[in-house]
């Protein structure tokens, strides 16, 4: 027996349905754990689809990220800057060239002409010189500059054919036009003459006026 007296907590029902206090706080514990459970299960799920099939379908893993967060994948791209971008140099200075030299200038080439001109001269032909001038001793004169060139001299004297009115220098066939061409340009004589009428090959006539 207690020392304290009864009060109206001490009357209980024998019929009453309580079953304690303890039941009833315990049951709406579980209860508000419900809605966290779930919403770990979704955030879960989300995890999972962002980090393991989304990569798979051409995700990157910012954009996965992005998705993650509720964000669109086209803004946090454009929001980063691209790690592959690269900035395009400028043009490279050159330097100055030096001052006296000239790089386009061709390098000079010697012609060919000249050379391939001594080529199809022959100068063992004989040269015959006449005289159709009033000059004595014009022949053997112009027969020295002849020999000197290197040319051999053949017969020389006073012309006694038709009179000429210029120096001409007479040639037997196409093969001795190359050597009437270089004997006229040693000599100054222009006028070329293709004649079969010489047994020379080559036969200049020193005319009026020939110095």
């Amino acid at each position: 027996m207690t020392k304290y007296a009864r009060d109206e907590f001490d009357r209980v029902p024998e019929t009453s349905a309580r079953q304690g206090v303890h039941r009833a706080v315990a049951a709406s514990r579980r209860r508000s754990l419900a809605p966290i459970l779930a919403a770990g299960c979704v955030a879960l799920a989300i995890g999972l689809v962002a980090f393991l099939i989304l990569p798979k379908l051409g995700f990157s893993a910012g954009q996965a990220a992005a998705v993650t967060a509720g964000g669109s994948p086209s803004a946090s791209a454009s929001s980063s800057p691209s790690a592959t971008s690269t900035v395009s140099p400028g043009p490279t200075p050159t330097s100055p060239e030096p001052a006296g030299t000239d790089a386009a200038a061709p390098a000079a080439s010697p012609s060919a002409t000249p050379s391939a001109t001594a080529a199809a001269v022959d100068k063992t032909q004989p040269v015959t010189i006449y005289n159709a001038t009033t000059t004595a001793g014009l022949a053997t004169r112009v027969g020295g500059t002849v020999t000197s060139d290197g040319w051999v001299l053949g017969e020389t004297g006073n012309w006694g054919g038709v009179p000429q009115q210029t120096s001409v220098i007479f040639y037997s066939g196409v093969e001795q036009k190359d050597n009437a061409e270089a004997l006229g340009a040693l000599l100054g004589v222009d006028t070329l003459v293709d004649s079969a009428e010489f047994n020379m090959p080559l036969v200049v006539v020193l005319g009026p006026g020939y110095q």
